[in-house]
């Protein structure tokens, strides 16, 4: 069973919570497979690729290049499925093997949470609030810095969440 180590996507590494390497087989046609579990930040970021250059290092030293196809699995957890056409299979003796009629297929979601793929990467995503203020208070944040201002409401939230207005109380 082949063991992936590490990869990088277009030169660039990519810190991978867990995956699954193997040969897929449908209509003896076989590809060459990676499932990851990546970041939300790393899903967003290759979300509207086709394909992308692919360098998978294998924990016993092989290293595979390739330009494989992308997909992102929605639901669950954050994934994206890379897929190649490969012509010959010898190479690849010691992957798993999966048929389009095998009711088997690598969970790579087990034993890991959103949580903790999070506090390895946090996706920031900007947000626009309506609000009715007094003009004193609204005159006062028109003369504040956006960095400044990001950072006075992320303290403000994170100490509302913490005390336990997480769920809209």
């Amino acid at each position: 069973m082949a063991i992936v180590k590490s990869v990088k996507i277009d030169g660039e590494s990519i810190h991978v919570f867990n995956s699954a390497i193997y040969i897929f087989e449908a209509n003896s046609v076989f590809t060459l497979e990676l499932d990851l579990i990546v970041s939300e930040v790393v899903v967003k970021k290759y979300k509207k690729e086709e394909t992308l250059i692919i360098e998978i290092e294998l924990k016993d030293g092989r290293v595979i290049h390739s330009i494989m196809n992308v997909k992102i699995l929605s639901g669950g957890l954050p994934q994206l499925n890379l897929f190649c056409e490969l012509d010959d299979i010898e190479e690849y003796q010691d992957f798993d093997r999966v048929s389009e009629n095998d009711s088997w297929f690598p969970n790579i979601e087990e034993g890991i949470t959103l949580d903790e793929i999070r506090k390895v990467e946090m996706p920031v995503e900007e947000i626009s609030i309506k609000l009715k203020l007094p003009i004193e208070q609204v005159e006062w944040l028109k003369n504040q810095k956006k960095a400044r201002l990001n950072e006075a409401f992320k303290e403000i939230i994170y100490d509302l969440w913490k005390k336990g207005y997480r769920d809209g109380v």
